[in-house]
């Protein structure tokens, strides 16, 4: 459902010139698994996920989402993808429940259709006791939750979670990724950034390491084991990211990743 080759950002500074932000990317992702992006913060993962969700264009390389470019297709794309970041703006003056039916109907959704969905998902998330708080009164959990809800108000076959977990209490991001296992096993194509080594563990099918751009190696996490001797994901990790960056510590990676 997903295929990206070669994909590649780079990006004109007036004061450093030019970055490379995303460097040659290669990866497939397919109907109900899990791909999990690994990697420290400024390691390319979120350039990535925007490409994919038409947020920015790729400087060379293709996308494709359900057999449509990212570029030629943007609006296709769309249809087909929902995104969840730790960041998602909340608007304030709507409930949770106005809003899911504000986006349904950007969607094109509308009656009974609209209603099942919202229903569906304020009883998959658990958001049934706050659905008539506005925005400016929730959580921070309840306002993930709601993101997520808008994210899955049209039932698209791929998913996008940016750092989804963070900032999250324990509960609420176990909830989460919960919710993300039921997704994968309903047949959808997921794709999970993240620096949390346990989350990697505990819910990706695949994982591809990024750092610096690059993705230095992907499989399963039995895969990678086997391929550099190294039986601990954080160990495995860092000395992946120090045999290609010999410049990097374990120190620096992690405060990177924190």
């Amino acid at each position: 459902m997903i295929e990206v080759i070669a994909l590649t950002k780079v990006y004109q500074d007036s004061n450093t010139g030019r970055h490379v932000a995303v460097d040659r990317v290669h990866f497939q992702v397919r109907a109900g698994e899990i791909l999990g992006l690994l990697g420290a913060n400024g390691a390319g993962k979120t350039t990535v996920l925007r490409i994919l969700a038409t947020m920015l264009r790729p400087t060379s390389g293709a996308v494709r989402v359900c057999g449509f470019g990212v570029e030629d297709s943007p609006a296709e794309v769309r249809r087909r993808i929902g995104f969840v970041s730790n960041n998602t703006a909340i608007y304030d003056r709507m409930t949770a429940e106005e809003m899911l039916a504000f986006f349904g109907k950007l969607h094109g959704l509308n009656g009974d259709r609209l209603r099942q969905r919202t229903e569906s998902l304020m009883d998959t998330l658990r958001m049934n006791d706050f659905r008539k708080c506005p925005g400016a009164k929730l959580s921070t959990g309840m306002k993930q939750k709601v993101s997520i809800a808008r994210a899955l108000i049209h039932d698209p076959p791929v998913l996008i979670f940016d750092e989804a977990t963070l900032g999250l209490d324990v509960m609420v991001a176990r909830n989460l990724l919960q919710v993300i296992r039921q997704l994968r096993d309903a047949g959808k194509c997921l794709i999970f950034s993240t620096h949390i080594m346990s989350e990697v563990e505990k819910l990706c099918d695949r994982v591809a390491i990024m750092h610096q751009g690059r993705i230095l190696d992907c499989g399963t996490l039995s895969e990678l084991k086997a391929r550099h001797g190294n039986h601990d994901v954080e160990e495995l990790f860092f000395s992946l990211v120090t045999s290609h960056d010999p410049t990097a510590t374990s120190q620096s990676v992690l405060q990177g990743a924190e």
